[in-house]
């Protein structure tokens, strides 16, 4: 008799980063925004909690309300907005919908990892293509046959933002495709290809309240595309889970886009610190790419990373360490307040290695 545990699916699982059960700790290591979210927002969910049956009744499968004020912002139509709970759900019932093709899904080698998570979760075969030297994508490897194609941009972890000429010539290789930007971190002054989904129909562009908005415990993501992409996406959701977005995060997210000013003020705070970060781990021999994120990609010529990593954790610092190939002596340190980047500049000034 065949036992059970063999129809079990198997899977290595994407490994986040860690959330330490300490307080006083300095916390660089999941690219969350140091800043609280609009005020607007805690002011929304203060009078959510006093509304009557807010709770007990189903919320809006659709999210209009949210859908409705992000086509706002943007200045598309609602239907070409799709939202989930954060862009990991949105991401996932994307590679649901899209890529069902026996051609391989491409995405770069280093990358955001779930990727190759979710292909070997839903059986969608998978090529990982390598980025250059200086971990730079070549846009002449995806102009070949392929069953989908996803990279970010800016590129996580290396921060890296690729032009948008780039990416318009892989969509115009690649009509056949369905293309997926994962612009996570675009609000940190790099170029979203939002601009180009009139242009192509198999565009679709994936954003998050994580970063840039200080929401990441709220859990909002949001796909931008064209009307058919759009309603595919919403085939497979509700095949899957007509509710999974709250009433309490419905109304926060609508909230968190009232306040444009306080979006693009947080925003430039943190590329200010960011552009002095830079300078400062490049004065203390960090060698590193400049970034178009919320973090910092940096190696040392002497220093190991899981060495510096570890001293860095015993001094209650916590930044990322990728324990991959091509990557193993890098860190990934996510951009805090002035006085959060102080204490790592103390640490280093006195490491010795």
């Amino acid at each position: 008799m065949q036992n059970w545990r063999d129809n079990i699916r198997r899977v290595t699982p994407y490994t986040p980063g860690e959330q330490p059960a300490e307080t006083d700790v300095v916390k660089l290591n999941t690219n969350e925004n140091p800043y609280p979210p609009a005020p607007e927002v805690e002011e929304a969910l203060r009078e959510a909690a006093c509304e009557t049956g807010l709770l007990r009744r189903y919320p809006d499968p659709e999210a209009q309300e949210l859908v409705e004020a992000l086509a706002s912002f943007y200045g598309m139509s609602p239907e070409r907005i799709f939202v989930g709970v954060g862009s990991d759900d949105v991401l996932a019932m994307s590679f649901l919908t899209f890529f069902n093709g026996d051609r391989p899904l491409l995405f770069p080698d280093i990358t955001y990892s779930f990727y190759e998570v979710w292909a070997g979760l839903f059986q969608i075969p998978f090529e990982k293509v390598p980025l250059d030297e200086g971990f730079h994508l070549r846009k002449e490897d995806y102009f070949r046959e392929n069953g989908g194609i996803i990279f970010p941009n800016p590129n996580a972890p290396t921060g890296i933002e690729e032009s948008l000429e780039d990416i318009e010539e892989i969509l115009q290789h690649n009509p056949s495709s369905v293309v997926i930007i994962d612009e996570a971190y675009v609000d940190f002054g790099a170029r979203s290809a939002a601009e180009l989904i009139d242009r192509y129909d198999n565009l679709l562009v994936v954003q998050t309240f994580s970063k840039s908005r200080s929401m990441a415990g709220v859990r909002i993501g949001f796909a931008m595309g064209q009307p058919e992409l759009i309603g595919a996406l919403k085939a497979v959701k509700y095949s899957f889970n007509s509710y999974t977005m709250s009433r309490l995060t419905i109304k926060a997210g609508t909230a968190a886009l009232k306040n444009r000013a306080y979006f693009r003020e947080t925003a430039e705070k943190i590329c200010q610190t960011r552009e002095l970060a830079q300078k400062r781990l490049r004065e203390f021999g960090f060698i590193l790419e400049d970034s178009r994120t919320n973090f910092l990609f940096v190696t040392h010529p002497v220093w190991p990373a899981r060495k510096l990593y570890e001293d860095l954790k015993r001094e209650h610092i916590y930044v990322r360490f990728f324990p991959q190939p091509r990557i193993d002596n890098y860190l990934r340190i996510t951009v805090g307040t002035d006085e959060e980047m102080s204490k790592l500049y103390d640490f280093l000034a006195g490491y010795k290695g």
